[in-house]
């Protein structure tokens, strides 16, 4: 066999492609295609909301919506080895603009700061999510040089609201069996390699999936009523979740290709849009208990094939879904 000829990968320095923060990094960083690659790395899905964010007389540097959960992520980010400067900025930034997901991106951490993250993301409650992350430039002979994030700080992930709710005694059985179905759940859909992408699990009846638009996901649920009733109807779920200002008229865009919609997907759904609420939940659901073990794997079977049918249908659907302005619509319907 003959030996393939090998390049050599050489690191590249961040200013020779950089030379400004505010100027360059920034604006290369907030390009959709590089807040993907960064939200790869830290397994959420980004949607640019601004630059330059103004908070008091101070400036963020990103602004974005994590599009699974609706939850702002601040970013900031430097070129050099991380200071107490850009640390204290951060966690201003984030009190002003309510911000629950901090991302910091520095040329190094320092052992100082990978401490300091690893002590906020101890203590502080299941809603705080702070990650730490160094960024490469890598080059194999004369080809196009690539950026890596390496994540060298991050949450504990569910670890953080079962282990405090435990420790106070909070922590029903029926939680502790929803944080273990969707942990499992999650090491399921990982090991065949899903294209859904999880949030944290945790000791809720639901796991969201990000599809790409604010205001909109999927969720796999395990559940023991039904959106339609106050029924106890046990039963896990796949659903599109609607919410927000525009949520009622998506839904109605949507449901004029219901036919269309599921032919594509192979079987029916429910559309559910209740007066009184502001979310509109799209979903299909397999009757049953979750709390038997020796059938999750046929129910994380069932929810994948639902829920990946569900991201190929919809997620090119919402993010091109147009919605017009409500003077607009109200003059149209005149």
């Amino acid at each position: 066999m003959t030996t393939p000829n090998l390049g050599r990968l050489r690191k590249v320095n961040l200013r020779d492609v950089w030379t400004s923060e505010a100027n360059d990094f920034t604006p290369w960083l907030s390009r959709p295609e590089n807040l993907s690659l960064l939200g790869e790395a830290i397994d959420i899905e980004l949607e640019l909301d601004s630059r330059e964010k103004g908070v008091g007389p101070f400036r963020a540097d990103i602004l974005c919506k994590d599009t699974a959960s609706d939850g702002w992520v601040l970013i900031e980010n430097q070129l050099e080895r991380t200071d107490h400067s850009h640390l204290g900025q951060l966690i201003t930034y984030a009190a002003g603009l309510d911000a629950f997901t901090m991302v910091w991106i520095a040329e190094r951490f320092t052992d100082e700061h990978r401490a300091a993250l690893v002590w906020i993301n101890e203590n502080t409650n299941e809603t705080i999510n702070f990650f730490g992350l160094e960024i490469e430039l890598w080059q194999i002979g004369d080809s196009a040089i690539a950026p890596k994030f390496n994540v060298v700080g991050q949450p504990n992930g569910w670890s953080k609201s079962v282990q405090r709710a435990a420790l106070a005694g909070e922590a029903t059985d029926i939680e502790r069996l929803r944080l273990q179905f969707w942990t499992a759940y999650r090491e399921y859909l990982e090991s065949n390699k899903s294209v859904l992408r999880c949030s944290p699990a945790s000791t809720r009846m639901w796991m969201n999936h990000a599809i790409g638009r604010t205001g909109a996901h999927l969720a796999a649920f395990a559940s023991n009523w039904n959106p339609e009733s106050s029924d106890r109807a046990p039963a896990v779920r796949a659903e599109l979740y609607l919410s927000g200002p525009n949520a009622k008229r998506e839904f109605e865009i949507l449901r004029r290709d219901k036919a269309a919609i599921e032919r594509e997907l192979g079987f029916t759904l429910n559309w559910f849009n209740p007066e009184n609420k502001t979310i509109c939940r799209i979903y299909t659901r397999l009757d049953g208990e979750f709390i038997e073990e020796t059938l999750w794997p046929s129910k994380f079977q069932w929810l994948r094939e639902r829920l990946e049918t569900m991201h190929r249908i919809f997620a090119s659907r919402m993010k091109t879904l147009k919605i017009e302005p409500i003077d607009q619509q109200d003059q149209a319907e005149e």
